[in-house]
């Protein structure tokens, strides 16, 4: 008895392009992607992804890939930038976080105030912005928001066909839509904090100038830095609900097309 494996190298090209560009995605990706997240593991959720897209995705791809090299180290180098532009993207939004967290920060007293950065191993981050960070990647995980990267994954595979020049024009506008929309979300997130610190610093101003002798910035900075975590504790589920949405909001665009 024969068996025939002719067909191995064909489905071994295949897997190896999906995985291309799925693990370069989850790379890069919010919650799936932090740099917080072994290695090993986020390699082990790329494979397993991958095995669950393969018989889905595998019909866009031609039967003969491993007939010519250069062919298909092309579609490799298509398929990882696709999977990169995407990841890279996606990642834009959670910047809202970081930056939010800064501006917080900022008008709390506590921009030096610096610890590890989950979100970015091996770099300094306000202590506000980090822990938006880690509850942003939290809520994701317990809302089951992930299953929306998973989708967003599978339908990469219809908005970029396999083989098709890659659309560097529109991802170009995209980033910048993304990188305009990350500011504008950070800014109304951290609204409050901003009213409460214009208006805090302006009594300061005022009353510095009613009592020039009174070293008012001294006295002021720990009831500045009560407030900001006062103001924190208030808000703090409503800014991630509204961050939660717009994240949701932004992944659902990508699924629709």
């Amino acid at each position: 008895m024969t068996v025939n494996l002719s067909f191995l190298p064909e489905v071994t090209a295949t897997f190896l392009l999906i995985f291309a560009r799925l693990g370069t995605m989850i790379m890069l990706l919010p919650a799936l992607g932090e740099s917080t997240i072994p290695t090993r593991i986020r390699l082990s959720v790329a494979l397993a992804i991958t095995f669950v897209l393969y018989p889905m995705a595998s019909a866009d791809y031609p039967p003969d890939l491993v007939s010519s090299l250069p062919r298909l180290l092309g579609f490799l180098a298509r398929e990882m930038a696709v999977g990169f532009a995407i990841g890279l993207s996606a990642r834009l939004i959670t910047s809202a976080l970081s930056t939010a967290g800064m501006i917080m920060a900022s008008q709390s007293g506590m921009a030096f105030a610096l610890g590890s950065d989950v979100a970015n191993e091996g770099q300094q981050g306000a202590l506000f912005g980090n822990f938006l960070v880690l509850l942003g990647v939290t809520l994701v995980f317990v809302t089951d928001t992930h299953y929306l990267i998973i989708a967003a994954l599978h339908d990469s595979f219809e908005l970029f066909p396999p083989g098709n020049a890659v659309p560097v024009g529109d991802f170009s506008q995209y980033a910048v839509q993304a990188v305009a929309e990350m500011f504008s979300i950070a800014m109304r997130m951290s609204a409050p904090f901003l009213v409460v610190g214009i208006v805090f610093y302006f009594g300061l101003g005022l009353l510095n100038k009613l009592m020039p002798q009174l070293q008012i910035f001294f006295i002021a900075m720990p009831v500045n830095i009560t407030l900001g975590l006062l103001l924190l504790m208030v808000l703090v589920a409503t800014i991630m609900m509204f961050y939660l949405d717009h994240f949701q909001q932004s992944l659902g665009k990508f699924i629709a097309g």
